[in-house]
């Protein structure tokens, strides 16, 4: 089956900025389900093997959106590095949900998508973001969370949070690139002024979409608990646990593979499964 990829698509949202999407389907003229995948913190569209994994997708018979949040620290011109730490630094909570509406808006008017059968994948605190989006929006209805978060309240705490009052930032380090990453409190001063949208254990438990929950038992990151406290949550969803399998499924940046790793195959698999039988 042939595959067709549209990359670096610019995607225009009036509420926060430019941002790109790539889009990657089977050659059909059927309409196809429109599978969104949301990144995580510190993640982009181009990380690791994304790219194959879009390509599983889209042999599989979904037309698979993967996209920058504007304020992930990528820019236009440079998709592949966080060329904009003042962007960064500025991202929160509120504008990661905007953008991905726009991204639903965008793509779902596209003539070979079916705009019955959306569904979204979040890995890590795109797991989060996709878990409100999907309570707040009716349209989506299959979801499904990677090494998800169980709570978007993930702020220093203590002494370290009275500090970023005062300072107004605190640094985290990039283990990969060595860049010290921003966070101005603004971040934390959106999410307070909306403590309760941005509630997951709230939207996990009303979220009325088909729930799969995905989580490596070896994640580094994200604790295996938090998998099984949205299971607990919403019980109607289906836990999926990976063996051995670490917070990106075995998958690093760069990825020069020509196949997916072990175990994001795996659960690339079992979502193209989930989605074949429930939507």
């Amino acid at each position: 089956m042939k595959v067709i990829k549209k990359q670096n698509i610019i995607i225009s949202n009036p509420e926060t900025k430019n941002f790109l999407a790539d889009i990657f389907y089977p050659e059909n003229i059927e309409k196809l389900p429109l599978v969104v995948f949301v990144h995580g913190y510190k993640g982009y569209k181009d990380w690791g093997a994304w790219n194959l994994m879009a390509e599983k997708f889209a042999e599989a018979g979904f037309f698979f959106v993967k996209f920058n949040f504007s304020h992930n620290g990528t820019t236009i011109d440079d998709p592949h590095n966080f060329a904009d730490l003042e962007a960064f630094g500025n991202n929160n909570y509120s504008k990661e949900l905007s953008d991905l509406g726009v991204v639903i808006d965008y793509f779902s008017t596209y003539d070979n998508v079916d705009e019955q059968k959306i569904i979204l994948i979040g890995h890590s605190r795109g797991g989060g973001i996709s878990i409100l989006k999907t309570y707040e929006d009716e349209r989506i209805n299959g979801l499904i969370t990677l090494a998800s978060v169980d709570s978007l309240d993930r702020f220093p705490k203590n002494e370290a949070f009275e500090q970023w009052k005062k300072s107004g930032v605190y640094f985290v380090t990039n283990g990969r690139t060595k860049q010290e990453m921003p966070h101005y409190y603004q971040f934390y001063e959106d999410y307070e002024k909306d403590i309760h949208r941005f509630d997951v254990e709230r939207a996990t438990e009303m979220a009325k979409a088909h729930f799969l929950i995905i989580h490596g038992t070896h994640d580094e990151s994200v604790n295996v608990k938090n998998a099984e406290h949205l299971h607990i949550l919403h019980p109607n969803s289906e836990l999926y646990l990976i063996e051995n399998a670490d917070h990106t499924f075995g998958a690093k940046e760069p990825w020069e593979n020509d196949k997916l790793p072990f175990y994001l195959n795996d659960a690339v698999s079992k979502c193209i499964d989930f989605i074949s039988n429930k939507m």
